[in-house]
């Protein structure tokens, strides 16, 4: 079975631009997915990368026509300049981590419905409530909120190192246990193309 290690961070537009397209195509090939949010800052800082608060002008202006023609093409409803955004990622960050190791409920609705709380609902992703009701919708246990915050915090540093190591620099990110690497929700359909041809 393929492994797909999914590197990302819960305040990447284009991580939540991704959907559920991830999940659908490591269902159709056979392939397991592992979730590893991480802080995006400090990959940045590790990888050459930057924030978009210090990014210049015109290239803010092109990542909001981008966002703006992506949401619409891919039909997603978007606030692209969301209320609270950015804000700490790590709770959530951490739940996540919990319910992946806890089991039980879907991971992949349980990503998507936080990223979808900041940038489809004006949510506030670091509030313990909107935590809660993204864990009980996705099935599994709201308690791991609370429960699974210091091992949460243990992997959010190592899927950091791991990262790195793994020559990430961005998010959505994702890498394949062959070493093919795809960076961004644009190469998603690449993606699902490696793993036809790696079937064939």
């Amino acid at each position: 079975m393929t492994q797909i290690d999914y590197y990302f961070t819960v305040l990447s537009p284009w991580a939540y631009l991704a959907g559920s397209r991830l999940e659908d195509i490591a269902e159709r090939h056979g392939a397991s997915v592992t979730y590893k949010p991480l802080d995006i800052g400090q990959l940045f800082g590790r990888t050459g990368g930057t924030l978009p608060k210090d990014r210049h002008p015109s290239r803010m202006e092109y990542r909001m026509q981008e966002l703006k023609r992506w949401s619409k093409a891919l039909n997603m409803p978007m606030n692209h300049t969301p209320a609270h955004w950015p804000t700490n990622g790590a709770p959530a960050s951490y739940a996540i981590i919990a319910a992946q190791s806890a089991g039980g409920g879907d991971l992949g609705a349980l990503v998507h419905g936080i990223m979808r709380a900041c940038w489809a609902e004006e949510k506030d992703m670091a509030q313990d409530d909107v935590i809660k009701t993204c864990l009980s919708e996705a099935g599994f246990d709201p308690g791991l909120a609370d429960s699974g915050l210091l091992a949460g915090a243990e992997a959010y540093g190592r899927n950091l190192e791991d990262a790195v190591s793994a020559g990430v620099f961005g998010s959505p990110f994702y890498v394949c246990d062959d070493g093919e690497k795809f960076w961004g929700q644009d190469r998603l359909a690449l993606l699902d193309a490696h793993l036809g041809a790696e079937k064939g």
